[in-house]
């Protein structure tokens, strides 16, 4: 009995315990070095996803395409952390006024309050969220759901194109609701810049944190993704404080 006793106690410190638990739930992506692609090789490496407080039921593959259902809201969160890359992704809403999001740099540890983590959010929203969640009776400006860059939680970032401490897109481009849209995302030494459905709208600097996991987010509706490459590029000059801890 005695055993028994320390045993449980064991491991429920255990499950406890950050990022201890966490298991692999699915591959969909791939990661590729920017060194390899332009020396002639074909080195592609397969992204694997870990959850950290959605269920297996959250996300489902369905041929090439990611679904994500929304639900419970929360974060699934790359097998690697990384630090300068290039990501582009291909994504879609299939609910009006669905929220979504790319974290980028995250530390992939949820807030209590939100269930979210901290990191800079490559923000996803569909057109008709403005109208969904109207203010004081005025309805948000329509630059919100063009790719928002934010800081999100413990995060800070300096935004190029100000709305608050976030950044807007300074040319809306996104598409609506079934339709596809690409964001490609650079992120070198603390700036990033996110191009929208081919043209480069916005971007942060000098972010707080500069190396991390990614976080895809369930944030209440179905969204797909699909077509997900993640280049590395060459390290750059970082400091202790910008690299989130290690799950």
């Amino acid at each position: 009995m005695k055993f028994l006793k320390h045993a449980f106690v064991i491991f429920n410190l255990a499950v406890c315990m950050p990022g201890f638990g966490q298991k692999m739930l699915f591959e969909f992506g791939e990661r590729k070095s920017f060194e390899k692609l332009i020396g002639g090789e074909d080195a592609v490496q397969p992204l694997r996803w870990v959850d950290v407080n959605t269920t297996d039921t959250t996300w489902y593959k369905k041929g090439d395409t990611l679904v994500g259902k929304g639900w419970p809201i929360g974060v699934v969160r790359s097998e690697r952390m990384y630090q300068n890359f290039i990501m582009h992704v291909e994504w879609r809403h299939m609910e009006k006024g669905g929220n979504s999001g790319i974290f980028v740099w995250c530390d992939a540890q949820p807030e209590d309050h939100n269930r979210l983590p901290s990191g800079v959010e490559v923000q996803m929203l569909e057109l008709d969220w403005v109208n969904q969640n109207k203010r004081n009776g005025e309805t948000p400006p329509i630059a919100y759901v063009h790719g928002e860059l934010f800081g999100a939680g413990k995060t800070r970032t300096i935004p190029d194109h100000p709305r608050g401490e976030r950044s807007k897109s300074i040319e809306n481009r996104c598409m609506g609701v079934g339709e596809w849209n690409t964001y490609t995302v650079v992120c070198v030494d603390g700036t990033i810049k996110l191009s929208v459905n081919g043209k480069y709208v916005n971007g942060i600097r000098e972010s707080s944190r500069r190396k991390g996991y990614l976080c895809l987010e369930a944030e209440g509706a179905r969204i797909e993704f699909r077509n997900l490459q993640v280049i590395e590029l060459d390290e750059g000059y970082i400091l202790p404080e910008h690299i989130a801890e290690k799950l």
